[in-house]
């Protein structure tokens, strides 16, 4: 197996384990997998913000939230200490996860160590994978989820939200971010976020 199907067939099985998830979305009209689809816009976002990412970045990307679903956030305490358990939780399991898929095709340890180290964010602001990593996920959640997530939350907690995602990003994060297609009414909450 060259480099190349190694990667389409993990990426395959990434897709293949997303998909098995209970909650859907509709995407243009259609209802398909929540965190499948999320996987998809992972991949097509870094495609555009990073087009020569390696092959473990291209991984990372992909599995970014690998049968999420499996550790609900409603098992944790509803509270800040809670969240962040939940979230580190998380990465660790989607590292796991990923890395047995990993294994069982043919990657070698220190690739399956690339992803877990991309997944549970080490060396932010320090490492570039990790960064253009956070860089995509704060765009897809930008592009395709603030404003489902707005219809939930008032304008002051969103404004906060909007802040706190951009100040995880990078000078060309923040670039692509404002070349996103987002409708007006977030255009003008960004656009209040980003005024001081």
């Amino acid at each position: 197996m060259t480099p190349a199907e190694q990667l389409q067939a993990t990426l395959a099985d990434f897709d293949a384990a997303n998909q098995q998830d209970p909650h859907q979305e509709i995407v243009n009209g259609q209802s398909v997998p929540k965190e499948w689809i999320y996987g998809q816009r992972m991949s097509e976002q870094l495609a555009r913000f990073c087009p020569d990412a390696s092959i473990t970045l291209q991984l990372a990307a992909r599995c970014q939230h690998i049968c999420r679903w499996k550790i609900p956030r409603s098992d944790y305490p509803m509270d800040r200490q809670g969240y962040k358990r939940w979230r580190s939780d998380l990465a660790q399991f989607h590292g796991e996860t990923a890395a047995v898929i990993m294994h069982n095709k043919g990657y070698d340890e220190a690739a399956i160590q690339r992803v877990k180290d991309l997944l549970l964010k080490r060396g932010l602001k320090r490492d570039e994978e990790v960064q253009a990593l956070e860089d995509v996920i704060c765009l897809v959640f930008l592009e395709y989820y603030l404003e489902e997530f707005a219809a939930k939350h008032d304008e002051e907690k969103l404004i906060d939200i909007i802040r706190k995602t951009w100040n995880k990003m990078s000078p060309k994060g923040h670039e692509a971010a404002l070349r996103l297609p987002l409708s007006e009414a977030m255009l003008q909450l960004v656009t209040k976020a980003l005024t001081p």
